[in-house]
């Protein structure tokens, strides 16, 4: 298993993505909405599992866009 975060695009249909991640902020207030982005957050990262992989991926957000 890769310890490497992969920052290359790599989703399947991303517009779809990005469009279902609106919908499912549909009809939601600023803290429900919010509520919703940490849940997410907390399930993606069980799903990567991997600390150091996840170390990369919080230093890479953190970053200035376009660094």
């Amino acid at each position: 298993m890769s310890t490497d975060l992969n920052l290359a695009p790599n989703m399947d249909r991303p517009d779809d993505v990005y469009a279902d991640l609106l919908a499912a902020h549909e009809g939601l207030n600023k803290a429900e909405s919010d509520a919703l982005n940490a849940r997410l957050i907390l399930i993606l990262m069980n799903h990567i599992g991997r600390r150091e992989v996840l170390a990369q991926a919080l230093a890479a957000a953190r970053a200035p866009v376009g660094d």
